[in-house]
């Protein structure tokens, strides 16, 4: 009896967690995957990056599985907005444009902007009129691309689909500057590539308060939850050890405005 009994209750836990675990809240989580250090798609086609890990960290925190898919830059919005995932952590940065079409968490980091040209471009400083008729590159639809298009008007400014894009035809001479993320092109820059270098400052484009997590405006319930997780990970110390696994540095400091750089 006591042998039968013993097996019922095994039975009865397997049961129990078996249900707890098909019963766990999924929530579908959307990132880009072509914008290394923060998400990218490995070889084996594992979606990974800081972006990944900070979300991947937040599900933790909230006791809900998470599952990743990629997405398009130029459509990531309309994405989330067509519910095909649940929140985006793709490194997006915070503009009024887009708090008209999403809402954001708080900021998990400032992701400053800065030029990067080839070493044969003889340039001490990278603004408006030191840059005029050079070519310059910028990914579709990034801030960095509207940057180019209210402040370089007298530059040739050529968009690309994906930044890696954009950093290739950088390397092969057939442009001779990048606007990008400063951490980006870091990551690019550490990977062995030996053309090019930064130029003048980083800074933010005006009305841009950081990169945060964004959501359907109707899912204002959700952001909420996943801020207060963000606010955790922060408190507990997990966000400084992730961060410490892509940059030495603190990615919490706000830089300067456009207008406060080229206003000068």
């Amino acid at each position: 009896m006591k042998s039968l009994f013993k097996i019922s209750a095994l039975t009865v836990a397997m049961t129990l967690s078996g249900l707890a675990s098909a019963t766990a809240e999924t929530l579908r989580v959307g990132t880009e995957g072509a914008y290394a250090p923060f998400n990218s798609v490995s070889q084996d086609g594992a979606i990974e990056g800081f972006d990944v890990d900070i979300g991947n960290a937040i599900c933790a925190v909230m006791e809900v599985e998470c599952e990743w898919s990629v997405h398009d830059w130029g459509g990531i919005i309309p994405a989330l907005n067509a519910n095909k995932f649940d929140f985006m952590v793709a490194s997006m940065a915070i503009t009024p444009a887009r708090q008209k079409a999403v809402i954001f968490t708080d900021p998990y980091y400032y992701n400053a902007m800065r030029f990067v040209k080839l070493k044969d471009v003889d340039l001490d400083d990278a603004k408006p009129e030191t840059l005029k008729g050079l070519t310059i590159g910028a990914q579709q639809g990034a801030v960095s691309a509207k940057v180019l298009d209210d402040w370089f008007a007298d530059s040739d400014i050529k968009l690309f689909p994906k930044l890696g894009e954009a950093l290739m035809d950088l390397e092969s001479g057939r442009i001779d500057l990048v606007l990008a993320s400063q951490f980006a092109i870091g990551d690019w820059m550490n990977d062995g590539v030996d053309c090019c270098e930064f130029v003048g400052e980083s800074f933010l484009m005006d009305g841009t308060v950081g990169a945060g997590i964004a959501f359907r405006k109707d899912d204002a319930e959700l952001q909420a939850r996943v801020n207060k997780a963000l606010k955790t990970i922060m408190d507990n110390g997990t966000y400084d050890e992730i961060r410490k696994k892509y940059f030495e540095f603190d990615i919490m400091s706000k830089p300067g405005y456009v207008s406060e750089l080229f206003n000068q």
